[in-house]
């Protein structure tokens, strides 16, 4: 979601949320007394259905519906933020919602750049995931320097705004492992790869002499974000997804996907190209969600797969749509990585059977 689309573009990523609505019945109008048990489950869990909502912003996203659609199959109640006007009426048009309410959904007009309105969009819910990114479908990239000044900008707002709603409590950014792998000069043995973890920052200065724009702005964004939130009571945790895959992604995630492989070749040659199907980053935002009352905090690196080939680069690139020839990797030979990612630290929670019962929450360094 962002705010520069194109009509068609919103089209289309509504026409893929009412195939999957259609496919996975998560929001589609069901006969009988499928919703109306629903409705009376809530009413009878009304005590503690305050603490159940929670907001979205991008919800209309590729991520953001993933996201969206996980909770409601978690049993939470949403808020989707709507950008602008155009787009709820879109989506009213296409009687996508129903009613506003049915089945666990509002909609609300939220700008991420309008404070009072994130903070009238945010009121009532105990948490917050931010989803949502700036894109610009008419750039090659789909991503400008402009951008990611715009993108650190929004981050900061959101978390304020979190902090100024005294109902929320915790906040779930979207960041991007982009915001983990860019550095000039890494120290490096030679014997074994160096590893790529959650203390791992991009340098920004690096991401600006090449160009590198949708790393700059994820990582400017998520600085932002957690400078924002020190020393206030809001928990915020960052998840740092590689690449966005999964059905449809070529279709309704276009222009992020895009802006994510510019540098890919070098990411490629390193060990540090990497994919995470929508649902597994999905899953992985409401675990954590779910555990930031216990151990969970600071920041979660999210993948499931490591590009190690330039043939899985070549068909990266063709369900795209991107001309590219098959590059030559070190990984062709079976020669090691240069670097290891490493997402041991989401993994452990996502496996874990039960909840701790006590807090411990982790601070992020970030200078």
């Amino acid at each position: 979601m962002g705010v520069l689309r194109s009509t068609q573009s919103l089209e289309a990523e509504v026409e893929e949320m009412r195939a999957a609505l259609l496919l996975h019945g998560a929001w589609a109008r069901r006969p009988g007394g499928g919703g109306a048990a629903k409705r009376a489950a809530r009413a009878a869990e009304a005590a503690g259905a305050e603490a159940r909502t929670v907001c979205v912003t991008g919800g209309t996203s590729f991520l953001g519906f993933a996201v969206v659609d996980c909770l409601l199959r978690h049993g939470y109640d949403v808020r989707l933020a709507i950008e602008t006007q155009e787009d709820l009426d879109k989506l009213r048009e296409m009687e996508i919602f129903g009613e506003n309410g049915r089945d666990g959904v509002w909609t609300v007009i939220a700008n991420v750049m309008d404070p009072e309105s994130l903070h009238e969009a945010f009121d009532g819910c105990v948490g917050v995931f931010h989803t949502s990114s700036l894109v610009d479908p008419g750039g090659i990239s789909g991503y400008t320097k402009h951008m990611a000044r715009l993108e650190a900008k929004a981050a900061e707002l959101v978390v304020e705004a979190c902090v100024r709603t005294e109902s929320v409590r915790k906040c779930v950014l979207t960041s991007s492992l982009l915001a983990c792998v860019w550095r000039q000069n890494y120290a490096h043995d030679h014997r074994f790869p160096t590893t790529i973890d959650e203390n791992c920052w991009s340098d920004e200065s690096f991401c600006r002499d090449n160009k590198l724009w949708l790393s700059l702005g994820k990582t400017m964004a998520e600085k932002a974000a957690w400078r924002a939130a020190r020393g206030t009571d809001l928990k915020l945790v960052t998840i740092c997804p590689a690449l966005v895959t999964g059905p449809g992604f070529r279709r309704r995630n276009p222009t992020p996907s895009i802006a994510y492989l510019k540098g890919a070749h070098a990411l490629l040659a390193e060990g540090l190209l990497a994919t995470a199907n929508v649902e597994k980053v999905a899953e992985a935002h409401v675990r954590v969600y779910e555990e930031m009352s216990g151990t969970a905090g600071g920041r979660y690196i999210c993948y499931d797969r490591v590009v190690r080939r330039g043939e899985e680069f070549a068909e990266l690139q063709r369900q795209l749509g991107l001309p590219g020839r098959v590059p030559a990797t070190p990984h062709d030979d079976d020669r090691p990585p240069q670097f290891q990612l490493c997402n041991r630290k989401l993994l452990a929670l996502m496996s874990a059977r039960r909840r701790c019962t006590y807090d411990a929450y982790f601070p992020v360094l970030y200078e």
